[in-house]
């Protein structure tokens, strides 16, 4: 097997953080149709990469940010944009853009003071995740084809920014934690042998 093809997840992921620049086009210019599908193909591009990477064994550190990255960049994309156009919150937006920035500068802090770190989503992340991708489908439904009804919109907006609370504030104290244990080990080091 070609040593290439291990690279395959990494490709598809780049794939969605490429389709961010079309997608937010599309919104921009009210083409609500073009933007279902595109956001479709992303969708699809997330299960994908996911998939294969399991299912060949070809996971690796790269895709471990890749993956999540491309995620955060697509959704923050179309929150920006339709927080422009004033289809949703102003509040909301900033919720899930401030969400994101904290979670990368953590990551950066953590690496840098820390050492590496391993990025794996929790399931209050993917379940914030498949919520806010869920609103955006309603908010671009509800103007492109008057449908779902306003109350599913706003019942699915609540949904989104509960998860972004509560997923931030899980990974606010995971890798705190981690970095409390990290930091208590490397002060413990110079003890060791009976070495004061």
């Amino acid at each position: 097997m070609h040593r290439w093809l291990r690279h395959i997840p990494n490709l598809i992921s780049s794939v969605r953080i490429v389709l961010a620049i079309p997608i937010a086009l599309a919104l921009l210019h009210h083409a609500f149709l073009p933007t279902v599908g595109l956001f479709a193909i992303a969708a699809a591009s997330d299960l994908a990469d996911g998939f294969v990477a399991k299912r060949f064994g070809w996971q690796s550190a790269v895709g471990g940010i890749l993956d999540p990255a491309a995620d955060k960049l697509l959704l923050a994309t179309v929150f920006v944009v339709l927080a422009v156009l004033r289809l949703l919150p102003l509040w909301l937006m900033a919720a899930a853009v401030a969400r994101d920035l904290i979670i990368v500068l953590g990551a950066i802090a953590y690496r840098i003071c820390i050492g590496p770190i391993e990025a794996r989503p929790s399931v209050v992340s993917k379940l914030n995740t498949l919520c806010q991708a869920a609103y955006v489908a309603s908010v671009i439904g509800r103007e492109e084809f008057a449908m779902p009804a306003a109350g599913v919109v706003t019942v699915l907006g609540a949904l989104a920014f509960v998860t972004i609370v509560v997923s931030g504030i899980d990974y606010v104290l995971r890798y705190g934690s981690s970095a409390w244990q990290q930091a208590k080990s490397r002060r413990a080091l110079p003890n060791v042998g009976g070495v004061a």
